[in-house]
Parts: C-alpha cells; structure tokens; sequence
C-alpha cells in the first residue's frame, strides 16, 4: 500500500494540477474574542485572507477551496470575493473535527487535481518562500510538510506529569501546515482512515498509517499558529520584521 514510486509514476504523466485546501472552520474557543480567530486582524488585514493570499499569489496553484463554519459561509465568501481572491472555487462548510474538515475540502476540489496543499488559515504567517520549498519536495518526493526542528528538551509524562522518558530531541520535529501530497495518496489516505473510524491530528499521519513517507521541510518558527491572544503579539513583530529594509537589520 506505501509504495509510493508506482503513484509518483503515476502522476508522471498528467499535467499537475495543484489545489490548495484552507482550513477556517475553527472556533476559537482559546480566544478570549467573539469572533472566530480566522476573522481577527493582524496589521490590518485577516488571518484567512493572509492565509489564502499566499496561495492566490503563487504561480504554483490553480484553484483555492476553503472550509469555513456553515454559519459563516456566505460572509467568508463576500470576504473572499471583495479581497480579490479568484483562486478560490468554493467556500464549504466543514465538519466535526479537522480530519472530517479536510476530507470535505478534498473532496471539493477539481478531479484533475494532482497535488494537494492542505493548509490550517491559523497559520498565516506563511511565505512564498515556504510555500515554494514545500511543493518543491513533494514534486520530487510526493509528500512534504512544513515543519521546524525541536529546539527545547522533550519529556515523555505518565498522564499524571511525572516525567517517564526523555526524548533525544535530534530527529525530532514541530510539524506545521501546508502538508502537501499527491491527490491520489491523499485520496487512499482519507477515505480508508474514514472506513476504518481512525482520527489523527495531521493529514501526515493518515499517510504514514499506510507505510506512505512524508519529507519534513524546514520552514522555521515563523510559520506558526495564531492560537492564543498573545500569538496576535508574536505575529506582528514578526509581521514588522520581515517589513524592515535590509540596511534597518544591520
């Protein structure tokens, strides 16, 4: 089932495709906020829009479909459509969970897709750069995923917070979004994760359950999730950052 050269081989020769699946059907219930953290506004522009633009600009991606709540559909819509994004194809509403979510999404896009990029909008600080690193490795390998390296020491705990195991930290990695993938791998990946009643926290591990690899890309911290309020904070320094002048970082 994880041989992953026949579905390179495969994809070898049709015209690739590329659809990206945004993630927004979040609650964010860790936000002291009314609103949903994907309408929050970093520097005067929405986490969702931030998170789609990058898609919509990158020549690597032909269409755009994106998961909201039900109730927010026709509003995430007007958003979408008075900030320019025509990448965008449809805007549906997701599940229960984020697996359930991301199957949705899959299944909206075009049927010529070849590769996926399944991206959490909560992650908006995404580049064109990560974006292009990523896709890259999948192309070669047919499957990749944002990730950074873990910096800080990791301990196994019992459940009660006793620690039981220290971690050797080398080949250990935070993994992010977009996790990127052939269309058909993804397709054997998320239906039979379906059949069987198997919940995962990434769209990687329904992949590794197969015997599928996925290449672990190095994007950094930057590339991180707007979860908690003080995130807004992180997230515009960042944001300002990247905004300076090479002469103003010297």
């Amino acid at each position: 089932m994880g041989d992953i050269s026949k579905i390179i081989r495969a994809a070898a020769g049709k015209k690739r495709f590329c659809s990206a699946v945004i993630l927004a059907a979040g609650s964010g219930r860790r936000f002291d906020d009314s609103r949903a953290k994907q309408f929050l506004e970093i520097r005067g522009e929405s986490v969702l829009i931030r998170s789609v633009r990058v898609f919509q600009e990158s020549e690597l991606f032909q269409e755009i479909v994106v998961v909201t709540r039900a109730a927010d559909r026709e509003g995430v819509q007007k958003i979408l459509r008075d900030a320019g994004m025509t990448k965008v194809t449809r805007v549906i509403a997701g599940g229960d969970t984020r697996q359930e979510s991301a199957k949705r999404g899959f299944d909206a896009v075009n049927p010529v897709c070849t590769f996926v990029a399944i991206h959490d909008a909560a992650r908006c600080l995404l580049t064109d750069d990560m974006v292009d690193a990523v896709m890259e490795s999948a192309f070669v390998t047919g499957a990749a995923a944002c990730a950074q390296r873990a910096v800080d020491t990791l301990k196994r705990t019992n459940g009660a917070g006793d620690i039981t195991e220290t971690i050797d930290r080398e080949n250990c990695w935070q993994v992010q979004t977009p996790q990127v993938f052939l269309a058909d791998m993804y397709r054997a990946a998320a239906y039979l994760a379906e059949k069987d009643h198997v919940l995962a926290t990434d769209d990687c591990a329904l992949c590794e359950r197969l015997g599928f690899s996925v290449r672990l890309v190095d994007c950094g911290r930057t590339n991180m999730k707007i979860t908690y309020p003080e995130d807004i904070v992180i997230a515009e320094a960042i944001l300002d950052s990247r905004a300076k002048k090479p002469e103003d970082k010297a």
